[in-house]
């Protein structure tokens, strides 16, 4: 196993807690968040979890946490901070930034940095883009793995089994590298109260857009928000003939009779 000390950074967004039934605005504008709980996303948390891990197992000693947002995204980051992470940084941000204006942001943290191993949640929950992992690591000519289900670091590599539609690829890469998190990566651990009391004396700095160099340059516009269509009661049928009776009828199912090609 590599012995020397490495650098991770993770980054997390703070989104509506699954468990939450979104709502949407009366004018179709956008989503209510007035009174909503709001959680660090899930793929964020394994993130989060699999950093920690590394670093309990020695290969990592250093833990840099980064959110995007305004003010009140500090929360997700100080519960990060009492997961184990070491630092916390906010960079200042008013409006929904795109995943490519992301990756920008990140991509200048990882120069002021020179982190070993970037580790973000393959997707966020809201807007299911899966898109600003590998464009990070495009910004930052380096390798990827996306979907990670397993993650080994041994002598300044990455081994990362990545869950595919066929089954599961291993691929190995040299550091630095940036990974992206699945569901089956592990199970987050829930923060202690003494840790939590620990995570607000830990340094958590703020950074502006200005600071960065960075300015929003997204040519999408988000034209309306609206629920899924509310879906349908289902019947009891008696039997496969009434079955098949109520999809040709009903579904408009072609389906042919004894004897008959299909």
């Amino acid at each position: 196993m590599n012995t020397n000390h490495l650098k991770a950074i993770v980054a997390i967004k703070r989104v509506i807690d699954y468990n939450v039934k979104v709502r949407v605005k009366a004018d179709l504008s956008d989503v209510d968040l007035s009174n909503t709980k709001m959680s660090m996303n899930p793929f964020c948390e394994i993130a989060v979890e699999e950093a920690v891990r590394l670093k309990e197992a020695g290969i990592v000693d250093d833990i840099l946490v980064v959110s995007i947002g305004p003010k009140n995204c500090q929360e997700q980051i100080r519960s990060a901070l009492a997961l184990g992470a070491d630092r916390g940084l906010q960079v200042e941000c008013d409006v929904s930034a795109s995943p490519l204006d992301v990756a920008r942001i990140l991509q200048k943290i990882q120069q002021e940095e020179g982190a070993d191993i970037f580790l973000l949640g393959k997707q966020s929950i809201d807007t299911d883009n899966n898109q600003t992992g590998q464009m990070l690591a495009a910004l930052l000519d380096c390798p990827q793995a996306t979907c990670a289900s397993r993650i080994q670091i041994e002598q300044n590599k990455a081994i990362v089994t990545r869950e595919v539609d066929g089954g599961l690829l291993t691929v190995e890469m040299p550091l630095p590298v940036v990974i992206t998190t699945d569901l089956r990566l592990n199970e987050p651990r829930f923060a202690a109260l003494p840790k939590i009391m620990q995570a607000k004396r830990k340094p958590l700095a703020v950074k502006t857009l200005a600071d960065l160099d960075i300015k929003l340059t997204t040519d999408i516009e988000l034209i309306s928000v609206s629920s899924p269509a509310h879906r349908q009661a289902g019947i009891m049928l008696n039997s496969v003939d009434e079955l098949i009776s109520t999809l040709r009828s009903d579904a408009q199912v072609q389906i042919p009779k004894h004897g008959e090609e299909a």
